[in-house]
């Protein structure tokens, strides 16, 4: 499975950059990750535990980063085992550029899995993937940026919201 991306960082590119060299950052944006140990020059050594549809395993594997240009790109490789669920493999190719107001980040993912685990059908694993790769870019934006403030996002135009009505309201026009 293949999957495509872009997301504006409010934060310069070479803060993105060390971001994705940081094992204590990557462990807090790869979901599910219990540790992560290494160096970029050596690899990364992790320890991720996720359910997939009614398969839930530890996965402990292998990433190395590659074909680094300093604040601009890398390609970033992994390879784990979950014992009797399978296994799952694949890579990053991620892209930095200065835009206004922070970087734009892109990044190409491809993503592979065998036993147990692709036995669930493409349908469950591109979705998962999909969800999986979408969460670490949220969760390092979120790491880079800190959480939103809703007291900072647009104040003033709480009061001209109307009131929400739940869906059954929605559907006869009563409360």
């Amino acid at each position: 499975m293949k999957m495509t991306d872009t997301r504006q960082i409010a934060a310069s590119p070479e803060d993105v950059f060390a971001a994705l060299l940081n094992p204590d950052v990557l462990k807090a944006c790869v979901p599910g990750a219990t540790d992560v140990t290494g160096s970029p020059e050596e690899g990364f050594e992790a320890s991720v535990t996720q359910k997939v549809g009614p398969v839930k395993a530890t996965f402990k594997g292998a990433v190395t980063l590659s074909d680094m240009v300093e604040n601009q790109s890398l390609t970033i490789s992994g390879e784990g085992k979950g014992g009797a669920a399978g296994f799952a493999k694949g890579g990053a190719e991620v892209s930095m550029k200065p835009s206004e107001g922070g970087t734009e980040l892109s990044y190409d993912v491809e993503a592979k899995v065998g036993g147990k685990l692709a036995q669930l059908g493409s349908r469950i694993i591109d979705g998962f993937a999909k969800k999986m790769a979408d969460q670490f870019f949220t969760n390092l934006q979120t790491h880079l940026e800190g959480p939103v403030d809703p007291a900072t996002d647009d104040a003033d135009t709480d009061a001209e919201q109307p009131e929400k009505k739940g869906w059954l309201g929605r559907l006869t026009g009563k409360d």
